[in-house]
């Protein structure tokens, strides 16, 4: 008997945690699987900051990093460089196929759109992520 290849990505607790609401009692704690396992894993390494978890210091993306620099082409660079480099440390079940940051709305996001491939499946997903610049005051 083989083994999906899928199976490789695993089965963990859903984020944010929550328990499944059943009809009429809470069952167990939602899971993710697979490749929404993959998504949420990807989440969670650009939502932590580096140095925010006390035993894993250092655990997360760099771009916590930027959050007061201007949105700049430079900067987005230096976005996009922080997330490749925490997903292709953190992330071992993906190849980063391309990271692609563009200013939105009036300056104080920018969208971090990654284009990535599951490699146990081969099949290339799209995350997109909003980065929040604070904006100074001059």
């Amino acid at each position: 008997m083989t083994q999906s290849p899928r199976a490789f990505l695993g089965t963990g607790w859903r984020f944010p945690v929550r328990v499944h609401a059943a009809a009429e009692k809470p069952g167990p704690i939602d899971r993710a699987s697979y490749e929404e396992s993959v998504r949420q894993s990807i989440w969670i390494i650009l939502g932590t900051a580096k140095g925010e978890r006390v035993m894993r210091p250092d655990f997360g993306c760099g771009i916590y990093d930027l959050v007061f620099e201007i949105n700049s082409p430079a900067t987005a660079a230096r976005v996009s460089h922080a997330v490749r480099e925490a997903l292709l440390f953190f992330e071992p079940r993906i190849d980063v196929i391309d990271v692609e940051v563009r200013p939105d709305g009036d300056g104080t996001i920018m969208l971090i759109s990654i284009d990535y491939e599951v490699r146990a499946t081969d099949n290339v997903f799209n995350l997109v992520y909003p980065f929040y610049l604070e904006r100074g005051s001059s």
